[in-house]
């Protein structure tokens, strides 16, 4: 049986779920009701929420909190503090009565400090670039770059 290893100096709630071979690092915080997959790699000081949905083989490198509403299917790769938020008109002791969702398809790679505003989807496979502020969804294999972030053209070199 494959468990999952959890670092003495990580917080994580008993009614939380962890998948098998799932590593959790030091300062890492997982809430009651969270759902993170097998073969994840939860790196030092991530966080993630109850309402939150991580599936298999998914890294968060440092700095990394998933909130309430946000879906990161399997192999999905968060680079170190990638922003994800999850309210539209956020206030001060506010709740909104729902969370925006996001999604982020299966396999797809989210760059070092980008920024995923809330309630939009990006598609399989694709690849949002370092410091890029993502407002709208990204289609499946699509790189995305700047602020706001827009499809980079990749030119294919003629041989």
């Amino acid at each position: 049986m494959n468990r999952s290893q959890i670092d003495p100096h990580a917080i994580v709630h008993p009614d939380a779920r962890i998948g098998p071979g799932t590593r959790v690092w030091q300062f890492a915080i997982v809430l009651a009701g969270a759902r993170i997959g097998a073969d994840c790699n939860l790196n030092a000081h991530t966080l993630v929420e109850g309402g939150a949905i991580i599936g298999d083989r998914v890294t968060l490198k440092c700095g990394v909190y998933i909130w309430n509403g946000i879906v990161l299917e399997d192999d999905v790769f968060c680079g170190p503090n990638a922003t994800f938020t999850n309210d539209r008109h956020p206030r001060s002791r506010q709740t909104p009565p729902t969370w925006a969702n996001t999604v982020v398809e299966q396999g797809a790679s989210i760059g070092a400090g980008a920024i995923l505003l809330p309630g939009i989807r990006i598609g399989r496979g694709a690849m949002i670039g370092a410091g890029a502020v993502v407002t709208r969804d990204v289609p499946a294999g699509e790189t995305w770059v700047g602020n706001p972030a827009r499809h980079l053209e990749i030119q294919q070199a003629s041989r």
